[in-house]
């Protein structure tokens, strides 16, 4: 089992990479550009992030993952700086990646509570990594949105498929996406 908190922690790691790319290709105006009063900025989004990361992960395994002093709703207001964004960044997924390093292999089948609801560490770690990939999708749309240079791709660029595959198929056979060094190169 604990071939999957490995699994999980390169996952984890891959999205936290490519939402970096994606904030890092929008000018620092765009960061808190939103589409309409409905929708949110990547800062919200990173802001929710952050909040949703220190509420889950804090005390993971003893205490309801929805903490009493969160303030999601206010995760949604405001605007933030860079440095703002890339401070409450690193600090939620120090805070996940140190409760995941805290998991042992007996853990995963352990009962956790989110919103008094219970479910093994297992399936509440896949369902935070279906939210941070969901939200990092986002970030990623709306910086393709407002780049105004070219696009940096985050994986095969547009018409780029049969160069990108030649190269691959020319390499030996392995498993390195699942290799940490595959996480890095990305």
């Amino acid at each position: 089992m604990l071939q999957y908190l490995d699994s999980a922690k390169r996952q984890f790691k891959l999205y936290k990479q490519l939402g970096e790319k994606a904030i890092a290709q929008v000018s620092d105006a765009d960061l808190n550009w939103q589409a309409n009063e409905d929708s949110n900025s990547i800062a919200l989004i990173v802001k929710h992030m952050w909040g949703n990361m220190l509420s889950r992960w804090t005390d993971f395994l003893t205490t309801d993952g929805e903490k009493p002093w969160r303030q999601r709703d206010a995760e949604f207001e405001g605007a933030m700086t860079r440095d703002e964004l890339m401070q409450k960044w690193e600090e939620g997924w120090q805070c996940l990646f140190n409760a995941l390093d805290s998991i042992t292999d007996t853990d995963l089948e352990r009962i956790v509570y989110i919103r008094n609801e219970g479910d093994t560490v297992l399936n509440a770690i896949n369902r935070q990594i279906s939210h941070y990939c969901y939200h990092v999708g986002q970030i990623v749309y709306i910086s393709k949105l407002r780049i105004t240079k070219e696009w940096e791709s985050l994986s095969i660029p547009r018409n780029k498929s049969n160069e990108y595959n030649a190269k691959k198929f020319a390499e030996e056979k392995g498993n390195k996406h699942f290799t940490d060094e595959w996480v890095e190169k990305k």
